[in-house]
């Protein structure tokens, strides 16, 4: 690959490209992952073998979790999504860590989260908001067709586009 890029900057007198320093493994590697990730797993019918195709292309998914069918989990960026222990994520739901003029940022699914179905965008935060991740907390509830673009706290049920918390239970309240 050094060759090419050398040829780049012989020819076109500015640097190479970013993806000119892939190695042939990596070059090889991103469209079997892309594929595993967007055709293979959100299109299994079995949740455990979904969540195994997922972890091989190198996400991080706890234990007990059920992803739903039709799924994006941004393969771009699969070691900056991170969900949780016990987890329920309904059908349809985007996840995406990045975006134009964005930068690449994480989104943590803390245990015990349920995001409801089509939540059709789950974003990383842009550059001027405080914070560099979405965090959405321990136990919280993410309704149907939600857009969650800001932290969620632990025990919080958000809804709407953008999302708001309606409701944060806490300990107390559920005994």
């Amino acid at each position: 690959m050094k060759l090419l890029e050398y040829l780049y900057e012989k020819r076109y007198h500015k640097p190479a490209p970013y993806y000119y320093k892939y190695s042939l493994l990596t070059i090889i590697a991103k469209p079997i992952r892309k594929f595993i990730a967007q055709v293979l797993a959100p299109n299994c019918p079995f949740n455990n073998i979904r969540i195994l195709l997922y972890r091989i292309c190198g996400f991080k998914i706890g234990k007990n979790t059920f992803i739903g069918m039709h799924c994006y989990l941004d393969d771009r960026h699969y070691d900056l999504l991170k969900i949780g222990n016990n987890c329920i994520v309904s059908y349809g739901v985007y996840f995406a860590c990045h975006g134009p003029r964005q930068g690449h940022f994480p989104i943590v699914i803390e245990d015990g989260v349920y995001i409801g179905m089509a939540a059709r965008v789950i974003l990383g935060k842009s550059e001027n908001h405080e914070g560099l991740d979405i965090t959405i907390g321990k136990n919280a509830y993410i309704g149907a067709c939600t857009l969650v673009n800001k932290n969620i706290p632990a025990g919080a049920v958000a809804v709407g586009v953008p999302c708001r918390v309606i409701r944060i239970e806490t300990e107390e309240s559920n005994s």
